[in-house]
């Protein structure tokens, strides 16, 4: 899982797309806001509400994490239409999403 750094990093990007800043040790009060636009940065709430929800997003969408790496290759899927057909093919998808199902 992503550590609470990389959701900062996100967390100000989602918050301000288009605006410029660093941030050292991902530490907020090394935040430096470089908007040419005025905006001012995010407060640490905002920030943090924001986390949470990149968090809460992110482990929602455990399953398909899991399933894109359960999935066979795209060869081996390839070979199982052409021997199986769309059928077999899909007998074997289900397997994957059924093992990680959507929440």
């Amino acid at each position: 899982m992503r550590t609470t750094p990389n959701f900062l990093f996100e967390a100000i990007q989602s918050l301000a797309p288009n605006c410029q800043f660093s941030i050292f040790n991902f530490d907020y009060s090394t935040l430096v806001w470089n908007d040419e636009n005025e905006l001012p940065p995010p407060t640490k709430e905002e920030l943090q509400a924001e986390i949470e929800r990149l968090r809460a997003e992110y482990e929602y969408n455990q399953y398909q994490r899991d399933r894109a790496s359960a999935y066979p290759s795209i060869q081996d899927q390839l070979d199982t239409l052409y021997h199986q057909g769309y059928d077999g093919w899909k007998t074997e998808i289900d397997k994957v999403k059924e093992k990680y199902p959507k929440p």
